[in-house]
């Protein structure tokens, strides 16, 4: 009986300890991405592009500068980002896009774009407003709504 006890207090011991490790990392890491959210705001311009085409693809596939992949971690090149080709001025770039402003880019129509070296941080419509798509609906709200109907 005292030899389980014991085994329970240093499997705990050692789980209160991983959780505080995890812990002060986390804090760190989240340091240093406000540290590089705030460069990258401080890089950023404003340019009127033309979107040609938006695909997720792999870092490899993408056509970005040799550079680009050279300083990506070995573990997140075969990881699939979301990459904008645009018109921007003469020049069809391959561009880095938020994730959470992917689905707000049209296609094959011009806006207002703020980009921070090739990653592109927010956009807006031009002449008008950007579309924004509806969410998904949940499998219980498609029924919901057909129940309503009838």
């Amino acid at each position: 009986m005292e030899t389980a006890l014991l085994i329970i207090l240093i499997v705990a011991a050692i789980l209160i300890g991983i959780f505080v490790v995890l812990y002060f990392v986390g804090k760190k890491l989240q340091k240093k991405q406000a540290e590089s959210e705030e460069q990258m705001k401080a890089a950023a311009q404003t340019f009127s592009i033309l979107v040609i085409d938006k695909k997720k693809m792999k870092l490899s596939e993408a056509n970005l500068p040799k550079i680009v992949l050279e300083q990506t971690p070995k573990y997140l090149r075969r990881s699939k980002v979301p990459i904008v080709k645009a018109k921007i001025g003469p020049k069809v770039m391959s561009l880095m896009c938020d994730a959470k402003i992917f689905d707000l880019i049209p296609v094959k129509k011009e806006v207002k774009a703020v980009i921070s070296g090739i990653y592109i941080t927010d956009v807006k419509g031009l002449r008008s407003n950007l579309e924004t798509k509806a969410p998904k609906k949940s499998f219980f709200g498609k029924i919901k709504d057909k129940v309503s109907k009838k």
